[in-house]
């Protein structure tokens, strides 16, 4: 898959380093993978949360962050959409962000 935009997750975890090795981690796997339909990123990602408009909330650094993407099957691309603690992530409409 190809990810856009890096820069937010370095922004991100410029600001919480814990989160740093886990958002590298999640970017090298999501990277290898081939997704074409939302079953397959929950048959990788079990605690993923598949939401309306191609969007998915992955549970990061054991579920003490949230990190929400739109994907784009047919073109295999993963745009990040919001990174954020739980706090954060309540105050979000993940389904137009």
């Amino acid at each position: 898959m190809r990810i856009i935009a890096k820069r937010t997750l370095r922004a991100f975890w410029k600001r919480h380093p814990r989160a740093k090795g886990p958002l590298e981690a999640w970017h090298q796997e999501v990277d290898r993978a081939d997704w074409a339909t939302p079953s397959e990123v929950k048959t990788q990602f079990r605690s993923a949360s598949v939401l309306q408009n191609n969007r998915v909330a992955f549970n990061i650094a054991g579920n003490h962050y949230r990190l929400v993407v739109k994907i784009n099957y047919p073109y295999r691309i993963v745009y990040i959409r919001f990174v954020g603690t739980h706090t954060d992530y309540d105050t979000v409409d993940v389904t137009t962000i």
